[in-house]
């Protein structure tokens, strides 16, 4: 084993993780699910998603098997919701070519729907002891630093120069594989941070050039910035004494694809000519927020009414308290609902004398 694969090796063992739940464990579908989960958002997070994935799909042919407004509904609040649609035809896809076996090769890996080269490196080496390097955003961070590899990552030229430095320091032996890709992440989650590294901890911070040079926070290299925009939407939050709201599925393609909403408008004056002219006047609107997305901010405005009647506002439908919860809901919309819950129903009926 070479020097840095090693070290790496020996740290994980002694100083890793493992104790999260997707860890010790060969079982490529949990290991799926984990790297799914964990694409940009923090373990933290994760841990009670992944738990409750677990409960309702124990395996593949259960997420295959369930609606995708079941898979929606449990992943609402996680963001990011094209890996939730990713991830149920991921697993039709397993289903249906590979018998409901995942492959047990890298190659194999990437033809599936939302499986990358990083991820289908990830569930090769852990589960299967193949020998290729994963370069997910915290193992980039430890070897442009270890590396002093200072070319813009912009550029996949560039990447595939790092994809191929890093497939260098894999061990030689394909057994220390699960033990090296796992220490690799765990070094660049604890110790090797965007911010405030901690260099003196680090296992391989002897020969680190970043370390030796002092300057850890000039790595990676990423010139190209996010094009960011912005949108003004007006959300109709109708909803009934009895605390049915009504909501319609958005589009399968655009933002919060596929989830359920209040009927969103481009203007407050397209939201009141939706309404009949007589509940108009009762229209409460709320101060504007921000929801931020990956590409966009998104600035929301609710406005709320009252209906005495359920009556139909177009596309989509009336649901319930005990209905809505469970669907699949953008995380801003959750939050306009949830005061719901806590108000009091009118009773029903009366006492007899």
């Amino acid at each position: 084993m070479n020097s840095f694969a090693r070290r790496l090796v020996d740290w994980q063992r002694l100083h890793g993780r493992h104790d999260l739940p997707w860890q010790n464990t060969r079982d490529p579908y949990r290991v799926w699910l984990s790297e799914i989960m964990l694409q940009q958002t923090q373990v933290v997070t994760v841990l009670g998603y992944y738990q409750r994935f677990l409960s309702a799909f124990p395996d593949v042919n259960a997420l295959a098997a369930a609606h995708l407004d079941q898979v929606l509904g449990l992943w609402s609040g996680l963001g990011y919701y094209s890996r939730a649609r990713n991830l149920h035809a991921c697993a039709q896809q397993v289903v249906s070519e590979f018998g409901g076996v995942f492959p047990q090769q890298m190659a194999g890996f990437q033809t599936l729907k939302g499986i990358g080269p990083s991820t289908a490196a990830a569930i090769a080496s852990l589960c299967f002891e193949q020998r290729v390097a994963i370069l997910d955003g915290n193992v980039k961070r430890v070897m442009t630093r270890h590396q002093g590899f200072a070319l813009d990552l912009s550029s996949t030229a560039n990447e595939k120069k790092l994809q191929t430095i890093s497939d260098n320091c894999l061990p030689l032996k394909a057994v220390d594989m699960p033990v090296y890709t796992q220490g690799i992440m765990d070094l660049g989650a604890t110790l090797c941070t965007r911010s405030s590294p901690a260099c003196p901890r680090c296992p391989v911070r002897a020969d680190c050039v970043a370390a030796a040079a002092g300057n850890p926070s000039d790595y990676p290299v990423k010139t190209r910035k996010i094009k960011r925009s912005a949108q003004s939407l007006w959300l109709l939050c109708a909803s009934t004494q009895d605390g049915d709201v009504w909501l319609n599925q958005r589009p399968s393609t655009g933002v919060w694809a596929s989830l359920y909403t209040q009927p969103l408008f481009d203007s407050e004056q397209q939201l009141l000519q939706a309404l009949p002219e007589r509940l108009r006047h009762s229209v409460r609107l709320q101060p504007a927020f921000v929801h931020v997305l990956t590409h966009k901010d998104l600035h929301l405005h609710a406005c709320h009414v009252l209906l005495p009647e359920k009556i139909s506002l177009g596309e989509g439908g009336w649901f319930s308290a005990a209905q809505w919860p469970v669907m699949g809901l953008p995380a801003p919309v959750r939050k306009l609902l949830e005061p719901l819950l806590l108000k009091p129903r009118p009773a029903r009926g009366g006492a007899s004398s």
